[in-house]
């Protein structure tokens, strides 16, 4: 099934900057509808108004983190489905395991780049 580009994506981090960083990542790569959210607690709140074809969130926020943001995600019949990209600057091994128990479809260790970026999100979501 083909990927659609107009697609809407959630990208979730606390940093202004680092939401900067992936919409101009996914502009490049050729996404455009990229919605934003401060943290997990205002990023569930949009996923309950409108469905998203993805999720990119940070792992350290406040006060609700991106690993909370997946266990709520994943617990939720709505938004059960949603694939969801975690990215960090963490690259544990405990915490990429604790991770993929709790459901995310692929992880990004900072910094990547656009090239990284869309390899992950084919691999969640098929070739674009």
């Amino acid at each position: 099934m083909a990927v659609e580009m107009s697609m809407p994506i959630l990208v979730v981090d606390d940093y202004k900057t680092m939401i900067r960083i992936i919409r101009n990542l996914l502009k490049q790569i050729g996404f455009e509808n990229v919605d934003e959210a401060a943290d997990g607690t205002e990023a569930f709140e949009k996923m309950k108004k409108q469905k998203y074809g993805l999720v990119i969130s940070d792992w350290n926020m406040e006060p609700m983190t991106g690993y909370e943001l997946l266990q709520r995600v994943r617990g939720d019949e709505q938004t059960k489905h949603t694939p969801f990209i975690m990215v960090t600057a963490e690259s544990k091994t405990e915490n990429v395991v604790a991770a993929k128990k709790a459901g995310v479809n692929n992880y990004i260790v900072k910094p990547f780049n656009a090239g990284t970026l869309k390899a992950k999100m084919a691999a969640v979501l098929g070739d674009f």
